[in-house]
């Protein structure tokens, strides 16, 4: 019998995205989106995050709890590639792996010991689903875990996308301004799959409390509506 490792779940996290159409394809590549870090009931306890204030960032290790699989594949098909070459699994990193589990760095805005949920954690720059499983918190260390010296192998070159966001002031009316401010962000990083690219194409999508419908043409996304979804 292969040997086995049991993880608990130590916390889960709450993002405005509540599925994966949009969600960032790196952590840091919208640093406007914030996070919060609550801890499942078990694990909270003031003293297991005492001295992580003097941190300015974390890494998350996570689980991708929404990955349906039946085993695993030696290749995928990366998506910056357009989803039609084969790379190793272990060149990439697909959520379909032998192990699904993510890793993520994220910069630490704030540590609140008091609340409601037991201590909460703070972050900006998250790659996450709203619900997303942690598994465990870990301290970013500059002067070991930052190479700038590091190749990027088949990815390099191929930066993220950048559009222009055309949005009617009205649109963002009663939209709070930092959430207005985040959806703005996540639209300017094309948060299509890389293999989409229909300019006839309606596209939607679930963020915070809202439903946002957009076209891209030309280099421009337009959003067409912006509407609270129905409790």
């Amino acid at each position: 019998m292969a040997d086995q490792l049991i993880c608990n779940y130590i916390a889960r996290i709450r993002t405005d995205f509540g599925s994966k159409f949009g969600v960032p394809r790196q952590s840091g590549v919208v640093p406007e989106l914030t996070a919060r870090i609550v801890f499942e009931p078990a694990y909270r306890n003031p003293d297991a995050l005492r001295g992580l204030e003097d941190f300015s960032h974390l890494w998350l290790v996570w689980h991708f709890s929404e990955v349906r699989q039946e085993g695993w594949s030696p290749t995928v098909r990366p998506p910056r590639l357009g989803g039609n070459t084969r790379m190793g699994v272990f060149a990439t990193r697909s959520p379909y792996r032998p192990n699904p589990i993510g890793l993520s760095s994220v910069k630490m805005e704030a540590i609140d010991l008091h609340t409601p949920d037991g201590p909460v954690i703070t972050v900006s720059g998250a790659d996450l689903m709203d619900g997303t499983p942690i598994l465990d918190i870990k301290p970013y260390l500059a002067y070991t875990d930052s190479h700038p010296e590091a190749t990027g192998g088949f990815v390099t070159g191929l930066s993220d996308r950048s559009l222009t966001v055309d949005c009617a002031p009205g649109l963002l009316a009663g939209v709070p301004e930092d959430t207005g401010r985040s959806l703005l962000a996540v639209l300017a990083h094309d948060p299509r799959p890389t293999y989409q690219q229909d300019s006839d194409r309606v596209y939607g999508m679930d963020f915070a409390e809202y439903n946002v419908r957009f076209t891209v043409k030309n280099g421009i996304l337009t959003v067409i509506s912006l509407e609270k979804r129905p409790l």
